[in-house]
């Protein structure tokens, strides 16, 4: 690609980002995505969304225009399938920059006495490190990658680009303790916990970024201050969606997985008046409280028509308990609930939106995180002060 081609489709993608953003791209950050081409980071064989939930390929040897096209749009980029499920992309690049900013790095660190050292944790393709790189500086990045393929293709791809940080092979979950202690911790997947070792490797006044996930619900963005005794603390922020951790025993995700579990025989049948769409229907704001204050919860819709016109399924990741809400086509002020197991899910949930509601419906914003030295999760709404309580299961219709 010539060099008024790469300014071209840099600046079209400069001007979505923005758009996405809201506000114009900063000098350093649009420096810095200027100076490290999207394409050079991406196969020759991609998947984009289809728009009818599933994924449709595009082949740069076959239709070259339309694979450069993608790779300078502002989307989210599958990158490698296994078993038939996406486990690597490529991610916004709007996204990319909302967590750079978040992390805060600039350019201006790389002046620093002693420089920013920087752990990313998910190379993928090398994009993001290559950007931190040209932000930071070579030596002050050092990122990690589970899979094999993908850290021998990153570190290639960051090469042919220019770049080259410390690439390990390694287990995302236990840090890089040989390049220790960095002054920002970055992931570019989701967790719903956040590993003792990421805190161990920080260095207090450090920050630590992470995308969130729950069961029921895979959203925002953790931010995290490390302080000297050990403890992190800091607020979720309302954005982005990322492939949760995996583990190296299986390469599997782990995070929101709804496993199959066997059916109690008993089970208990009532009505409620909350309706599912309120706790399913694709407010994020309720749904991420929902995953924080009923741990284990996972739903899927079923509109088949089998059982019920619509049927919300409810599941449980820890136990056998399950739940259905059934909607039967003509009443929205009341619906068939069926719960079984040794956890009361519906009525857990139900417990769980009426206190989201009389916190007056709190965004993601509001929620927050201390991580303590022991390693146990402390969530609070508004003010460390005010622990956010998972709901207890209540047995009462």
């Amino acid at each position: 690609m010539t060099a008024p081609a790469q300014a071209a489709h840099t600046q079209a993608l400069l001007a979505q980002v923005a758009e996405q953003l809201g506000h114009p791209v900063t000098g350093e950050l649009a420096a810095a995505l200027r100076r490290v081409p999207r394409h050079l980071f991406l196969p020759e064989a991609l998947w984009v969304r289809d728009g009818q939930g599933g994924y449709r390929p595009i082949d740069r040897r076959t239709d070259p225009h339309e694979w450069m096209a993608a790779a300078y749009t502002d989307q989210s980029l599958v990158t490698q399938f296994t078993d038939g499920l996406p486990t690597s992309s490529a991610s916004m690049p709007s996204m990319v920059l909302r967590m750079l900013q978040l992390i805060e790095v600039t350019a201006g660190e790389a002046a620093r006495q002693p420089p920013t050292s920087i752990l990313e944790l998910g190379t993928g393709t090398g994009f993001n490190a290559a950007l931190l790189c040209a932000l930071l500086g070579r030596g002050a990045v050092t990122t990690v990658e589970l899979d094999a393929v993908l850290a021998e293709q990153g570190e290639r791809n960051l090469k042919t680009a220019g770049y080259s940080p410390t690439v390990a092979l390694g287990d995302a979950a236990k840090g890089c303790p040989g390049s220790a202690p960095y002054a920002r911790v970055l992931a570019t997947f989701s967790v719903d916990r956040v590993p003792p070792a990421w805190i161990a490797q920080t260095t207090p006044g450090g920050r630590i970024v992470a995308p969130w996930t729950s069961a029921w619900c895979c959203y925002g963005t953790l931010a995290l201050s490390v302080g000297a005794s050990g403890t992190a603390q800091g607020r979720f922020h309302d954005f982005a969606s990322f492939m949760p951790m995996r583990c190296p025993s299986s390469g599997r995700e782990t995070g929101n997985g709804a496993r199959a579990q066997a059916i109690p025989a008993k089970a208990a049948k009532s009505a409620t008046a909350l309706s599912p769409w309120a706790v399913a229907g694709g407010d994020l704001d309720a749904e991420f409280h929902l995953g924080l204050t009923v741990p284990g919860a996972f739903f899927s819709w079923d509109t088949t028509g089998e059982h019920a016109p619509v049927r919300l399924r409810v599941g449980d990741t820890t136990s056998t308990s399950w739940a259905t809400v059934d909607y039967d086509g003509a009443h929205t002020t009341e619906f068939t609930v069926t719960q079984a197991g040794p956890r009361h899910l519906w009525n857990e949930i139900a417990a769980a939106y009426a206190s989201w509601e009389s916190h007056g419906r709190p965004g993601v914003g509001r929620h927050g995180l201390t991580v303590h030295a022991d390693g146990e999760h402390t969530l609070w709404l508004d003010f460390p002060d005010r622990p956010l309580v998972p709901s207890a299961d209540v047995r009462s219709h």
